[in-house]
């Protein structure tokens, strides 16, 4: 059975980490693959595609085995798995001699993006809930305010930009502010969206893929609020929908207004920039968009 990576991993791995980090461990994935395979015993059903963003997916019998690069530190995710321990996320069931984490199996091709919009939202905030917990002591994560720093750095680049300049700046201000003000200390999944949330035997949904950190709920929450943006910009009423959007998560969760609105405008903003650096323009206008709306 071949392992070779699928374009959606090429791409996102090349787009983050630079293409000649990316292609390196990307030429060792097959092999490395195969050796995690024998070692733990496992034999492939199938590799996941599109799959995920930093890791190969491959299915195995009654479980999933995710193979991932160091330098994206699924140590990371391990230890967010393990501390929720199956509250409301997928289960971790163990890891392999060469770092590859063996996850409950879930349903993957049933997302919460399956769901009608209003169902999808409800279902997502009761699965983020429980997340959001006190952390590990002695936990490696990072802080909402360590992460938020390195990319701010990444987007003064684009202060200039007659594209995203104005919004770049607006951001930039607002960041300091809410890093100034922030005194939550939750864990977070770092990359929730209804797409991370999948179907479930055990439960009917669990969040997948966490990016996890240290800090405030409302920055946590800011990435649900543009889900299926697409649908959003292209409805006539699409801004109002926007900021109700926000007012409402906002209130079913118990989180500031203004503070997720702020985060909500910065995460937009800055996957924006990362849009326009891949080459992406139609993406970034998209969330600029979006963007200017909040």
């Amino acid at each position: 059975m071949g392992f070779e990576p699928p374009q959606r991993l090429v791409r996102a791995l090349g787009e983050t980490y630079g293409d000649a980090v990316a292609a390196e461990w990307l030429g060792k994935l097959p092999e490395l693959t195969r050796e995690t395979l024998e070692h733990a015993g496992l034999a492939a059903e199938r590799v996941m595609a599109p799959g995920g963003r930093s890791s190969l997916v491959v299915l195995v019998p009654e479980a999933v085995l995710k193979i991932a690069p160091d330098f994206t530190r699924p140590d990371l995710e391990r230890d967010a798995l393990a501390h929720w321990d199956g509250w409301g996320a997928v289960r971790l069931l163990g890891e392999t001699e060469e770092g590859g984490l063996l996850l409950e199996r879930l349903h993957p091709e049933v997302s919460l993006r399956s769901l009608p919009e209003a169902k999808a939202l409800l279902e997502a905030a009761g699965i983020i809930r429980r997340l959001w917990v006190e952390p590990p002591a002695g936990h490696g994560f990072e802080s909402v305010a360590e992460r938020t720093a390195r990319q701010a750095s990444a987007m003064e680049h684009y202060r200039g930009d007659v594209l995203a300049g104005a919004l770049v700046t607006a951001v930039l201000a607002a960041r300091e502010e809410l890093v100034a003000d922030g005194d939550e200390n939750f864990l977070l999944h770092g990359c929730f969206r209804q797409g991370k949330v999948l179907a479930g035997d055990r439960v009917p949904w669990l969040a997948v893929g966490p990016e996890p950190l240290v800090g405030e709920r409302a920055f946590d929450l800011a990435r649900l609020v543009r889900d299926r943006v697409e649908d959003l910009v292209a409805a006539s009423a699409g801004a109002s929908s926007a900021r109700r959007r926000v007012n409402k998560l906002a209130d079913s969760l118990d989180v500031d207004r203004e503070r997720l609105r702020g985060w909500t405008l910065f995460r937009a903003v800055e996957s924006a920039t990362r849009a326009l650096a891949a080459g992406r323009r139609a993406d970034a206008e998209l969330l600029l968009e979006f963007a200017g709306w909040l």
